[in-house]
């Protein structure tokens, strides 16, 4: 006879899950048992935050639901933001958290918080699990409602006398494969039509692209139909290679250099573009480019965006069938092509400048230079969050992971942990500022106790630098945004990993280099000078780059 926890980790390895990150409480004990002795291993780390974040980011890179475990109350709430991060994100993530006993209240209310309503503006599902024998059945449905798209997070309440409640032989539940439905024929005619009469057509690389499996078919998409395209910030590196019909990044929502190829446009065909993400362009309702929406699910019409032409089904297999339709019968636009060698000159500008503090500019060329074609970065959130997706280029799939959805603090140190887990034998490295690093420095113990081969870039400042530049630009004076840091470097040994202080930018390449190569968990502090930010963006976009806005 086994209990109910024994019959959830038993769904949970049926489900194929090697890994549960989190924070037990005394709550879940019956579970931490049950997982004592299973194959799934626990990942203690030292905040629920990070464990959620850690479990999303498994979901982004591998469209597998990671898991991650809490107790109630106050373990569950530290939840709410990975929640929201997974659940803006489109990531497929499971949360377990524990409650008092359901059937008898021995200790009242004490730390009880209805965990089930907090979490249902959080995540696509949420339950309390009051039987123990329908927890297969359950489980079962909560990974399938985790990965259909739009994926997201669920929540299972598992309270402790439902734990440990003996249940008879129950089975766990087939997993059976989820196939997305086929987007009409008609409507692919419709979008097929509109490209072939487009004399200037663009596509545009959206959020939901970076789905792991449709790496392929995009690059294949591109490759065949040769139509120059621009990603947004979420959708940066879907298309693999570095192809000559990339056009840029849209890191802002209108005025940067990339603006120009979306004014010249006259159809744009938007591939898995979700309003979540902060607006790439921004349609008026009148004059501009037709668009053309082509994603998992119908678009949500926004005042910014409300596409003329809709494609709605699996974007792998309607990328392919569109491609059948247009390859060979597109004419190339030659203007395209010229202002393409424009916006990446300008995206060059001063990439190599010697000035210390280090320019964001000079960050990304350097940080380019030292990652291979599938080390991967990442990013927390954070001003360098604008510059890596307007500078950095990518050539694989999914090795940028930055968040314009939720666009929290905190989650560039457990994300590239989680990516360091998935790929051991990759260079994977984390960039954060000094105020978003603080959030979640403590797992850098989760790190160096894991063995994990990570380094990790502090952007020193002093300062939260975004928002201090915000309220710079928007006439405010300077107040309440600065602060003191550690010792970064003594802080990194103080938890036995490695510490290096960068102190002329022709140390930024050796230096990291070097932490790549030492192995372990390397912790870099890195001053730098966000004086560019106004230059660039502000000052010369106003200058030199005409206002642009898109229907």
């Amino acid at each position: 006879m086994r209990n109910g926890a024994a019959l959830l980790v038993e769904a949970l390895e049926n489900e194929g899950v090697d890994r549960i990150f989190g924070v037990p409480g005394e709550e879940n004990l019956d579970f931490l048992e049950a997982l004592r002795t299973s194959r799934i291993e626990l990942v203690l780390t030292r905040h629920e935050q990070a464990a959620a974040f850690m479990a999303a980011t498994h979901g982004r890179l591998t469209g597998r639901p990671g898991v991650c475990l809490a107790t109630l109350g106050p373990g569950a709430l530290n939840f709410s933001t990975g929640a929201a991060y997974a659940h803006l994100g489109a990531m497929p993530m499971i949360l377990i958290t524990g409650q008092k006993a359901v059937m008898s209240a021995k200790q009242a209310r004490f730390q009880i918080v209805d965990i089930v309503a907090s979490m249902k503006p959080l995540t696509k599902m949420t339950r309390q699990i009051v039987n123990a024998e329908a927890l297969p059945s359950m489980v079962r449905d909560a990974f399938r409602v985790a990965m259909e798209d739009r994926p997201g997070p669920v929540h299972l309440e598992l309270p402790e006398d439902i734990a440990g409640e003996e249940v008879k032989d129950v089975a766990v539940v087939p997993v059976h494969p989820l196939e997305r439905p086929l987007a009409h024929p008609a409507a692919l005619e419709r979008a097929a039509a509109a490209l072939l009469a487009a004399k200037r057509p663009l596509v545009m690389i959206g959020a939901a692209c970076s789905r792991p499996h449709l790496a392929d078919a995009l690059s294949s998409f591109v490759g065949r139909t040769r139509l120059p395209f621009f990603n947004t910030q979420m959708g940066k590196g879907a298309v693999t290679g570095g192809s000559n019909l990339y056009m840029g990044t849209a890191a802002l929502s209108e005025g940067d250099y990339v603006h120009e190829a979306i004014a010249r446009a006259d159809v744009i065909l938007a591939i898995g573009h979700d309003t979540i993400e902060k607006p790439p362009f921004l349609m008026k309702d009148a004059g501009g480019p037709k668009v053309i929406h082509l994603s998992f699910q119908s678009a949500t019409v926004e005042q910014v965006y409300h596409p003329d032409i809709e494609v709605i089904g699996d974007v792998g297999s309607a990328v392919e069938a569109l491609a059948a339709q247009l390859e060979g019968k597109l004419s190339p636009d030659e203007g395209m092509t010229e202002l393409r060698q424009k916006i990446l000159t300008r995206l060059n500008d001063r990439a190599e400048e010697d000035r210390f503090p280090v320019t964001p500019q000079r960050l990304v060329h350097d940080v380019r230079e030292v990652m291979p074609d599938d080390g991967i970065v990442c990013l927390d959130n954070g001003m360098y969050k604008i510059w890596f997706a307007r500078n950095y280029r990518t050539h694989v799939a999914n090795t940028l992971l930055l968040d314009n959805a939720l666009a929290t603090m905190g989650a560039g140190l457990p994300s590239a942990m989680m990516a360091s887990m998935l790929y051991p034998q990759r260079r994977v490295m984390a960039v954060c500022g000094d105020g978003g690093f603080m959030m979640n420095s403590q797992e850098m113990e989760t790190a160096v106790r894991l063995g994990l081969n990570l380094v990790v870039v502090i952007l020193n400042d002093s300062a939260y630098g975004m928002i201090r530049w915000k309220q710079a630009v928007d006439g405010f004076e300077d107040f309440g945004m600065r602060f003191g840091n550690p010792d970064f470097v003594r802080y990194a040994e103080a938890y036995g990993a490695k510490g290096s202080r960068v102190s002329a930018v022709a140390e930024l390449v050796p230096t990291i280099e070097a932490a790549f190569a030492g192995g372990g968990v390397h912790l870099i502090d890195v001053p730098i000078d966000y004086s560019e930010n106004t230059r660039v963006l502000v000052d010369e976009l106003r200058n030199r780059t005409p206002d642009v806005e898109c229907r």
